[in-house]
């Protein structure tokens, strides 16, 4: 049964007219005919009675007609849903980020693509690179902003950079922390607020730290990126972090560069390999490589 023969059939039952109903569906009259004895003979009963010139509705044909209506409507809307998403007036991206480039580079490019297409729906994943990465693998994530390089190499991920971001101190306003660019030696016994295990900052940090042949000291730790924010203005620490999150932190905090070679992370999109990302995640890839020149950090 095709889409076309039901709608033949829906034009004679409406018309009670071969010729009228050819016209209205602009086809030549023996086509609608054939087209017609082909349904009836796929379902095996007459849909029409054609006695004395007078075309009317069969039991059979009476049946078939809510049904052909219905069906046709349901292909309609299926066909301008889609029209719809190709056209990205509707439809939805599922993004993953960490929490950091969601407090300092999403926000403005999600409004960027919010403009241009604000009838798509953006769903965001907030977690570390390693659990996007799973996510990504897993088929939940379209697209996924990640720090390189990853905690464990995947062939099954295409990445493209984005930035690179140079990270810098945070401290209290309040305390006597210096404000010539320190060095990463110079953290060496000074009380560190650090972010929960997971998190690719931490990582980093302590990393770093241990190149320099020591641990570094938290006072607190465990928390999540606006919460260390919060204990560093409280003066409990400093805490190393993005220089997009600390442009953006707002007062309370006093910001100290790293001394060169400093520390810098590689932001990078990421998607699968083996399956093109949609059509509305493909553009918004679009806007956040567009916004790189904008949003890339000074290196210091």
């Amino acid at each position: 049964m095709q889409l076309q023969q039901l709608l033949y059939f829906v034009a004679v039952a409406e018309t009670r007219h071969f010729t009228r109903a050819a016209e209205r569906v602009h086809v030549s009259q023996p086509s609608l005919s054939q087209q017609i004895r082909g349904l009836e003979k796929e379902l095996g009963a007459d849909l029409f009675g054609r006695a004395r010139g007078n075309v009317a509705l069969t039991d059979a044909g009476e049946a078939l007609l809510p049904l052909a209506r219905r069906i046709l409507a349901d292909a309609d809307t299926a066909r301008h849903e889609v029209q719809e998403l190709a056209q990205l007036r509707r439809g939805r991206v599922r993004l993953g980020a960490t929490p950091s480039l969601c407090t300092g580079l999403l926000p403005e490019a999600l409004r960027t693509f919010h403009d241009l297409h604000p009838g798509i729906q953006l769903l965001i994943e907030e977690s570390g690179s390693h659990d996007l990465v799973r996510e990504l693998a897993r088929g939940s994530l379209d697209l996924a902003l990640v720090v390189l390089p990853l905690p464990s190499p995947s062939p099954a991920l295409t990445t493209i950079e984005l930035l690179q971001e140079d990270l810098v101190v945070v401290s209290s306003a309040t305390s006597k922390a210096p404000r010539r660019p320190v060095r990463i030696a110079d953290l060496q016994g000074e009380p560190l607020v650090m972010f929960r295990h997971g998190y690719d900052l931490r990582e980093l940090t302590v990393a770093a730290c241990r190149a320099e042949g020591f641990d570094p000291s938290f006072t607190v730790e465990g928390g999540e990126m606006d919460a260390v924010l919060g204990f560093v203005r409280a003066g409990l620490g400093l805490a190393v972090v993005p220089s997009m999150v600390a442009e953006r932190a707002g007062g309370g905090l006093r910001v100290t560069r790293l001394a060169r070679p400093g520390l810098r992370r590689t932001i990078a999109l990421a998607h699968r390999s083996d399956v093109a990302p949609p059509r509305a995640a493909r553009e918004l890839q679009r806007v956040l490589l567009d916004s790189r020149a904008a949003g890339r950090p000074q290196r210091g």
